[in-house]
């Protein structure tokens, strides 16, 4: 074959099609053979899954493929080759009909609890890394499909019981899958446990071995056999084999019954197109339908055409001169093939373009969607929808082409002219990208210009580097700017420099309609020197071309990035900007390895010798997304109350890895079930004219509507209550807020519903309406508030104007403004009602206060709450939003189900959930302290405005926490006027840690001002302002328990007074004076959080065999309630057995809720509900001790030692009462204690990017004595990381209308991953016996999450530093030192402090100076 040939992998077809096949879908799931003949083809298979099978570990938490829950194993085999294929899909983005002929595994393939569970549920749950458990299926599967493709890729041999995965990949492996419970340390464990490279001494916390013990060995793990699950069953490959000659014999095949077609040629899809069945249709092409994860279907479609038939879009020819990649080609197998090129290809330049591309594309959505997504789906949404593209902008950059068929011609374009071409419709079909070879002294365009000077004097290299800022390092994060470069340098021997031959800069994401060149900087750059000056016009000119269109959110920072980013690739190049001393050739690498910390490419001014610019541009930067994780964590297991104190697995963790756990949507559909969507309004203060529904395929599919009409006689439109006030289920003939329930479509299905909804015209009328109030401003000037009892009203603390009067110093209304946060609870609110007999109601409600919602429908209905049973056996998160939140959702399902006498359910999609969640209330505070010269604060006030929303829900207790949890430091005397705002925006809620979050923050933005107006440590000022116990008691009077436990002070000092401390201070120090475009930040943070315990029911009965079955009040929402009431339950009835209560331990089950069951149950809220679980199942198991001690005496006498079953056994002959039930109410004098508890991070932040990376967290946090260690471990991670997400990343925003626009994964931002710290360390202080707490145990659920401003507090300290050095080489107005921060510190807040012109000051000075 000569270099000129291609090398091609087509599909073998036959060369003439001559008939239509029609046949049934048929494929396997988990083994299992389904046929089906009719279908719908808009059915998605995790719908199918789970309506239509048993399987239902998949999980529907977004519908965006942005989470992971869904994710299963999709497994094809090519007969031809016999070889099977496997790779993670998204299934509810996949359609059912795409995956004809396939295998599908979901995590009940794996393994389940009647053949035994996988390695990967095991570990899972040994390592303590499922808590809620909804994420847990969809990771097990992440996992899963890493394992398979690791093990069968040519790498050597691993040790027995090991993979060939690498700790790395494991960490990558669960990338694009969320959680929001754990803070993924214990998950990352479990999925490196298989992993050959690791230390597994370095593993954390689990059951298979214990912490510190010198030898982890692989042979205590669960065996991972590399061929234990068969992914393709035998009689799916003869199947597949057999239907090859009717396939060869076709022109397409059709299925869905004329619904669903998959044409085998060019020809035949525009056969198809022409004909008569495709007249007048609502047509979908469809590769592996990802974009409907981007761009929601707004109604039905009547056909689809499958394109991966087609084998010239699944071409791939290697040539010479480049590579041509068919347009179905997925993105993940576009990334292997540029792979497989670079290894092919034998000059370093081309390699170089195909890796970049290829690695850049790892980062475009997750290992999950690129599996499926196609390349040219991508670029044809690029090109319909303006899809903020990665993709595009990079092959833009390396001068690709693309070739289009249209019905009468094929065209060849380059990007520019197909971005710019109208929106293609769906009979233009992209065919194939072309990507070009680029090498150090040829051009693969003809665009680009020819080496402006030719002679001898010059040497020319080839560099080329993508670039992408987004809140996520590894990608599943759309960029707000992406670019890429390539340049041909030459160096000028004569005088040393390095001069721009071509150039092609590329430009994305950062509110343009398509990627775009940057024509006119290209061509000033083009034939000049990379110098200083020449740098800064070249910027100069960058920003007149990148400007984002009018509403693109942070304009100036998206163009800002275009400046760092192309200083970034040029800097290193420009021989003046090196340093004198260091202006030789040096590689920047060894640069880097002989210095104390990691040099980025644009420190110490490093002057790049064109030998090495191209490792310089594979390799400069300093990149961490690679960095594995490291933890440790610090323990003292208590044995005083085994088996309580011991750190036992959570109950049920292997069900939930398996996806056996039933959660509300996992119960099957009663017969004749029908599904409900909410619409709801989008104006926030209006009229309701009426409600019609446009005519659609959608809309025929419309049963019937509810409205507030359709409330019974006696019954009340109400849907949350508490006790401070109700609000409507429905709006009646007035929208108070946008996204307040108007009505409830009723459909057949949820996808229908749902698609119902979107139907739905309202028109409004603002007549004779005041203009709504959507701010705290607005609410104040129109006196707006919601009264405060002045039972729960906070009491000040000293004499404000005496303490004024006492400083030396005095900080005046300073500001500060916080914003909201969402639950992100990976389950949505979902609710099941079914009509029972006699007018009753029976609600599965995922739920944290199921008697509310008791009360709330038989307030609705108007009958007797006994009619009403609402049952709840665990919740797929809540952090408060399952609360008074889902209320409104359980009462509309059940107000459904009363009025059709059918079941009726609703699971509400991610988006309706996000806009009517309400969240975590936004505030706005004015502050004035007075300090003396030390630093000690004598007198702070506070003017505190909290957004409410529409309703009261719980906000009146809202300044209550947050001045409690402000409390936190002796202010001297502390003052404070606090109002409860009532704007037209959706009701705000509790939210894990209500109140004490911000107050805890606030009190720290106080304890920096005054460090940064004293110009001191703020650690410092910190430790002068830590209570005394004689100034705790004065503050928290009444809860402050005795001296011996205010263990803050030690815990503080251990922390930031340490020698390790600061070393670190004199590391990052030093790190900041070598580096001049990264910064690093310290900061330790203390916290008080005060908790009260609430009366709690407890019952606990004794069956005939000896198993116990126990009920609480609370309810388990992943915080490990029912793992410690086992545990109680277990210890307190082990006063009857000789080991104490170890062998009851495997006897007791705690069980679901039950309104009618057990009544009182009241909120699981506020962190303690687990210990007033157990107090009260501890006091009813003493009741049943107290019955079976006679008879245990008796026995023992008569017969000597008696086991627990012959004991039971006997009593039951007895009629001795087996069961006891209690209502715990805590004493009013001990109910209220403080947890404390401090936290020390380490951030870099990036100058250029506003990137933060947290690269250490060590926290510290006084569980007293735990009764679960792993479990308070779990809870304490995780809840730092949700605050992490609440003060870095979670930006929850609205419209002007104050609808929420930040509804779903594309926009809205939890930690990840790649975003926790890089290493995470936990003590858990055992502080011993607290005689008045529960077995001495304390809460662990929100007060960690106040220990996450530490992060923020550090972010600010990495920003003074870089504020600093800029101000002192400009002139610039204020002071460097004192700034607000904002929540969250995202990258464009921190790069506006850093500066968004930091790149032109820099040359300025620079040129200014030389």
């Amino acid at each position: 074959m000569s270099p000129e040939q291609e090398e091609e992998e087509v599909t073998v077809m036959a060369a003439k099609k001559r008939e239509v096949v029609e046949r049934s879908l048929v494929f396997a799931v988990n083994g299992e053979r389904f046929e089906l003949s009719r279908v719908d083809p808009n059915t998605t298979l995790l719908e199918f899954l789970r309506t239509k099978t048993r399987f239902k570990g998949a999980k529907l938490a977004c519908g965006e493929g942005g989470c992971g829950a869904c994710v299963i194993l999709l497994s094809t085999y090519d007969p031809v080759h016999n070889r099977v294929e496997e790779f993670a899909v998204s299934s509810c983005l996949t359609l059912l009909c795409s995956i004809n002929f396939c295998s599908v595994m979901t995590t009940e393939g794996l393994g389940n609890s009647n053949d035994g569970f996988h390695p990967i549920h095991q570990r899972f749950s040994g390592f303590h890394a499922s808590q809620c458990g909804f994420c847990t299926p969809g990771m097990c599967m992440s996992l899963f499909s890493a394992l398979v493709k690791a093990d069968k890729s040519n790498r050597p041999e691993p040790p027995d019981g090991f993979s060939k995965l690498t700790a790395s990949e494991a960490e990558k492996a669960i990338a694009g899958n969320l959680c929001r419970c754990t803070g993924y340390r214990p998950i990352l464990d479990a999925c490196k446990s298989f992993a050959a490279d690791v230390d597994l001494e370095d593993l954390g916390l689990n059951s298979f071995w214990k912490k510190g013990e010198k030898h982890a060995l692989v042979g205590r793990l669960p065996y991972h056999s590399r061929n234990g699950v068969c992914t393709f069953p035998e009689y799916l490959k003869s199947e597949v084999k057999s239907s090859l000659d009717a396939l060869n014999n076709s022109d397409y095949t059709s299925l869905a019954e004329g619904c669903w077609y998959c044409p085998y040629s060019v020809d035949g899809l525009y056969k198809l197109l022409n004909s008569e069945t495709f007249s007048g249709c609502r047509v979908k092409m469809v590769v592996g339908n990802t974009g409907s994860g981007v761009y929601k279907e707004l109604d039905l479609y009547d056909k689809y055409i499958d394109l991966r038939g087609i084998p010239e879009l699944s071409v791939i020819r290697r040539k010479n001169k480049g590579i041509e990649i068919g347009a179905a080609i997925t993105i993940s197998r576009a990334i292997e093939v540029l792979k497989e090129d670079c290894e092919r290809i034998l000059f370093s330049s081309q390699r170089l373009v195909f890796a970049k591309i290829a690695d850049h594309m790892n980062k475009v959505a997750s290992q999950f969607v690129r599996n499926t997504a196609s390349l040219g789906g991508n670029l044809i949404m690029t090109q319909r929808s303006q899809l903020p593209s990665d993709i595009a902008t990079i092959l833009l950059a390396a001068g690709s082409t693309v070739c289009i068929q249209m019905a009468a011609e094929r065209l060849v374009l380059t990007l520019e002219e197909f971005f710019e071409r109208p929106p293609c419709d769906y009979r233009t079909l992209l065919l194939s990208i072309y990507i070009p070879c680029w090498n150090y002294t040829s051009n693969a365009s003809s665009e680009i210009k020819e080496s402006v000077d030719s002679k001898a004097t010059k040497e020319s290299y080839l560099l080329f580097e993508t670039f992408r800022a987004a809140p996520r390092p590894l990608g599943n994060a759309v960029a707000y700017l992406n670019s890429a470069f390539l340049a041909q340098i030459s160096l000028d021997k004569i005088s040393g420099n390095l001069v721009i031959d071509n150039l092609r800069l590329a430009f994305g994401a950062y509110g343009s309609e398509y990627a775009i060149r940057a024509r006119k900087v290209e061509n000033f750059l083009v034939g000049k020197p990379v110098t200083a000056s020449i740098l800064l016009e070249a910027i100069r000119l960058l920003r007149e071309a990148i400007i984002p269109k009018e509403g693109t959110p942070h304009p100036s920072y998206r163009s800002s990035l275009a400046v760092s980013f192309l200083f970034d690739f040029l800097h290193p190049l420009a021989k003046d900007l090196a340093e004198p001393k260091k202006n030789i050739h040096v590689d920047v690498f060894n640069a880097a390895a002989r210095a104390e910390y990691p040099i980025d490419s644009l420190n110490e001014a490093v002057h790049v010798s064109p030998d090495k610019a191209s490792t310089y541009a594979n390799n400069g930067r300093f990149d961490n997304c690679d960095t594995l994780l490291l933890s440790k964590q610090v323990m003292k297991f208590s044995k005083d109350y085994n088996p309580v104190g011991e750190p036992i697995k959570k109950v049920g963790a292997e069900i939930q890895a398996s996806g056996e756990a039933v959660y509300v949507d996992d119960i099957p559909s009663p017969k004749d079930c029908l599904y409900g969507a909410f619409i709801y309004s989008t104006k926030p203060l209006a009229h309701i004219k009426g409600i019609s529904f446009r005519s659609s395929l959608a809309s025929n599919k419309l049963i019937t509507f509810i409205s507030f009409k359709d409330i019974p006689k006696g019954g009340q439109n109400i849907g949350s209550m508490t006790m401070f006030g109700t609000e409507p289920l429905f709006a009646s003939s007035l929208s108070e807020y946008s996204g307040q329930p108007l009505g409830l479509v009723i459909a057949e299905t949820q996808g229908l519903a749902n698609m119902c909804a979107k139907q739905a015209d309202v028109s409004y009328s603002t007549e004779n309406l005041e203009a709504p109030i959507l701010s705290i401003e607005e609410a104040v000037r129109k006196s707006s508030f919601f009264e405060v009892p002045p039972f729960i009203y906070p009491k000040q603390v000293g004499d404000f104007s005496q303490g004024m009067a006492e400083a030396d110093h005095k900080i005046l209304s300073a500001e500060i403004k916080l914003g909201s946060q969402y639950y992100f609870y990976m389950e949505t609110q979902t609710t099941l009602a079914v009509p029972d007999e006699d007018n009753c109601i029976m609600v599965y409600s995922s739920n944290q206060c199921p008697e509310a919602a008791q009360q709330v429908i038989g307030k609705c209905l108007g009958i007797p709450f006994h009619n009403v049973r609402i049952i709840t056996r665990r919740v797929g998160g809540g952090f408060g939003g399952k609360a008074a939140r889902a209320l409104p959702v359980a009462t509309a399902c059940a107000l459904a189900a009363y009025k059709l006498r059918r079941p009726v359910r609703m699971y509400l999609d991610r988006k309706t959930d996000m806009i009517m969640a309400g969240g975590r209330h936004p505030m706005k505070i004015n502050y004035s302290v007075g300090f003396k010269c030390d630093g000690k604060v004598t007198a702070l006030h506070i003017d505190l405005l909290i957004n409410a929303g529409i309703s009261e829900d719980v906000s009146p207790i809202m300044p209550h926490n947050i001045i409690e949890a402000l409390k936190k430091y002796n202010w001297g005397a502390l003052s404070f006027d606090v109002k409860v705002c009532r704007t037209n925006v959706s009701t705000k809620s509790a939210m894990r840690g209500p109140g004490e979050v911000q107050g805890s923050f606030i009190a720290e933005a106080v304890i920096e001002h005054v460090a940064s107006a004293l110009s001191v440590d703020a650690n410092s000022i910190r430790r002068k302002n830590l209570h005394t116990f004689e100034s705790l008691k004065l503050f928290f009077e009444g809860c402050e328990g005795e001296a011996s436990e205010y263990t803050l002070p030690s815990i503080f000092d251990k922390l930031a007074l340490s020698a390790s401390y600061h070393h670190h201070v004199e590391m990052i120090q030093e790190f900041n004076s070598r580096n001049k475009w990264r910064k690093r930040g310290i900061s330790c943070v203390p916290i008080i959080h005060k908790v009260m315990l609430r009366p709690t029911p407890g019952k606990v009965s004794v069956l005939n065999d000896g198993s116990i079955i126990v009920e609480v009040g609370g309810i388990e929402l992943g915080q490990g309630l029912w793992t410690k009431v086992k545990q109680m339950a277990a210890f307190a009835l082990g006063q009857l057995c000789a080991d104490g209560g170890q062998y009851l331990l495997e006897r007791v089950r705690v069980i679901q809720a039950d309104t009618l069951s057990l009544i009182q149950g009241g909120w699981t809220a506020g962190s303690t509900t687990s210990e007033s679980s157990c107090e009260a199942v501890c006091l009813s198991c003493n009741v049943l001790v107290e019955r079976l001690k006679p008879l245990k005496k008796r026995l023992e006498e008569q017969m000597g030692f008696v086991s627990w079953e012959p004991l039971i056994f006997q009593a039951n002959l007895e009629a001795v009462n087996l069961s006891a039930s209690t209502y715990f109410v805590p004493d009013y004098t001990s109910r209220s204690y403080l947890n404390f508890g401090a936290a020390v991070s380490e951030v870099e932040i990036d100058l250029l990017t506003g990137a933060t990376t947290i690269l250490q967290s060590d926290l510290t946090y006084d569980c007293g004595q735990s009764l679960n260690p792993a479990v308070d471990l779990g809870q304490i991670e995780g809840a730092f990381v949700q605050g992490v997400g609440f003060y870095m990343y979670e930006e929850y925003l609205t419209n002007a209308d104050g609808l929420v626009v930040s509804d779903g994964t594309w926009t809205y931002k939890v930690p990840t991953v790649d975003t926790i710290p890089k290493q995470f360390n936990v003590e858990i202080l055992n502080s011993g016996h607290h005689q008045k707490r529960v077995l001495s145990s304390k809460a662990s659920g929100e007060p960690p999450l106040l220990l996450a401003a530490s992060v923020h507090c550090a972010t600010r300290e990495a920003i003074r530093a870089a504020r600093l050095e800029l101000f002192s080489c400009t002139e610039s107005e204020g002071s460097p030192s004192i700034f607000q921060l904002e929540v969250p510190a995202t990258m464009p807040i921190v790069k506006e402090l850093c500066g968004l012109d930091n790149v032109d000051r820099y040359l300025e000075t620079f040129l200014s100076d030389s």
